[in-house]
């Protein structure tokens, strides 16, 4: 494998090589990788969310792709339910190699243009690995909470400007690298306030000091480099949450803090259209929150009240059918309403209907995709708890993955999980229109002659066993 892996390097660098001595017309860059345990014979490389091709792979499960007219900037691989980022610039050369089993933390770039690419990747799984100690730091008082942030971020700076002396890398790079430590550093003030303060009292807000959110005059809200990058997104979702929330406090009486509260999404559309110029961000943005909205909101009826605010402020016409579309299907789902006669793969390769599975006693349908290991661990995990504690109640699980059924019995397999139950879409796409699946901590609850009971809950939250005893209890 060694040997077949350093020639494919071999002849990737003497293609590359041989292309950049050729005189040719507009900037091009070569991009290829290897796929140890391959889900799927193809990957998908995209440019802001827009395909550019699928590309198959070779018998030993490699690539190599020449990309026309290129745009400097992040593009996105997608294989197998997962997908990741690589920066492109004119001339560079770049091949990954990569185990599905274990997709971000194996990942590894080779060529022109790789020590960059490594250099954004560990800073990704490095920001993953903190997150757990910004919590930590999130008790502290505003004070000391940007004491040990500020140390965090000067940290990384550092460590940053040494890389970029000793490596000379691209401007394009350097200014990729330190977005990212300054986005995930505004990031964690904007989240701070809901950490220390709590839900309850985020009324406190004004009680930060003065210079707290001073970072906030040097945003780009429209900055289409890094449009695509999830330092950046996650920042200003974050962001506009909190501006929204003291906007929200300015006129209404509301004590505490409701996520799922109208006004406060309604104002949080205004203030996305007022903000951001740029299409792509603003369209992005617009949709995260309203379909958020839809997809958590108990209150099917409110959903026509931030359509009608999204239609008139949103210009992608594709978002505007999915929404209308979700809000409509979402009407079918009312508690009291019949479950959706969708047909299903068991385990055996069988084929059935949702209506065979309903029938005695009150069933929790849930669902679940590899894509997600972590969600998808922690539901089943979270099932096997809530079995114990309610054994009247059935649980169903099914998979949403578009691809050969043996590869979410194999997921079940390696992580140890029980296959009774268990059941994959027969038409993904078709049955997530039904069932307006834009969420995957959605969950129904089924009574036991097939009514749905609970439209949009979500086990992970505190009174999701209150509903369920509720409809126990009847």
């Amino acid at each position: 494998m060694k040997q077949y892996y350093l020639l494919f390097i071999i002849l990737f660098t003497l293609v590359a090589c041989q292309k950049n001595v050729t005189s040719e017309k507009g900037d091009y860059a070569y991009f290829g990788g290897e796929i140890i345990n391959p889900n799927s014979d193809f990957v998908v490389l995209s440019k802001s969310e827009e395909p550019l091709d699928t590309i198959y792979l070779d018998d030993k499960n490699r690539f190599l792709y020449k990309i026309e007219d290129l745009t400097t900037g992040f593009y996105s691989f997608f294989h197998g339910g997962e997908y990741q980022i690589v920066l492109l610039e004119p001339r560079d050369s770049i091949m990954f190699r990569l185990n599905t089993m274990e997709f971000d933390e194996s990942l590894v770039f080779t060529g022109q243009g790789a020590k960059k690419n490594n250099y954004l990747i560990n800073m990704f799984i490095d920001s993953e690995a903190e997150y757990e100690n910004v919590l930590k730091f999130s008790q502290l008082t505003p004070l000391e909470f940007e004491q040990k942030l500020d140390s965090l971020r000067d940290e990384k700076i550092k460590k940053l400007e040494t890389f970029y002396a000793k490596n000379g890398d691209s401007e394009v790079f350097y200014k990729i690298a330190k977005d990212n430590i300054n986005y995930n550093y505004y990031a964690s003030k904007e989240i701070y306030p809901f950490a220390y303060y709590g839900h309850n009292e985020l009324k406190n807000l004004e009680s930060l000091p003065k210079h707290f959110y001073d970072y906030r005059k040097d945003i780009d809200y429209n900055d289409t480099l890094i449009k695509d990058y999830y330092p950046y997104n996650a920042f200003l979702r974050y962001h506009f949450d909190n501006l929204a929330l003291a906007e929200h406090f300015k006129h209404s009486d509301d004590q505490y803090f409701k996520r799922n509260s109208l006004c406060y999404n309604l104002d949080k559309i205004k203030l996305i259209d007022s903000l951001s110029t740029d299409v792509d961000i603003k369209n992005r943005l617009l949709y995260h929150y309203a379909i958020r909205y839809v997809n958590s909101t108990e209150n099917i009826e409110s959903c026509d009240k931030i359509l009608k605010e999204f239609l008139s402020r949103s210009s992608s016409e594709p978002n505007k059918r999915q929404l209308a579309y979700l809000t409509e299907s979402l009407k079918k789902l009312k508690p009291g309403y019949d479950f959706p006669n969708i047909k299903l793969i068991d385990y055996n390769n069988s084929e059935l209907v949702t209506s065979s599975l309903f029938k005695g006693k009150p069933t929790v349908v849930y669902f679940w995709t590899y894509a997600w290991k972590g969600h998808f661990i922690e539901s089943h995990n979270k099932v096997i708890e809530l079995k114990q504690k309610y054994p009247e109640l059935k649980f169903v699980g099914i998979n949403i993955n578009i691809d050969e059924t043996k590869n979410w019995k194999n997921a079940l397999k390696q992580y140890n999980f029980p296959f009774e139950n268990e059941y994959q879409f027969a038409n993904p796409h078709d049955a997530k229109d039904a069932m307006a699946l834009n969420s995957i901590n959605k969950v129904m609850v089924v009574d036991g002659k097939g009514k749905i009971a609970i439209s949009n809950g979500n086990m992970f939250n505190v009174n999701f066993e209150e509903q369920l005893l509720g409809l126990l209890n009847k």
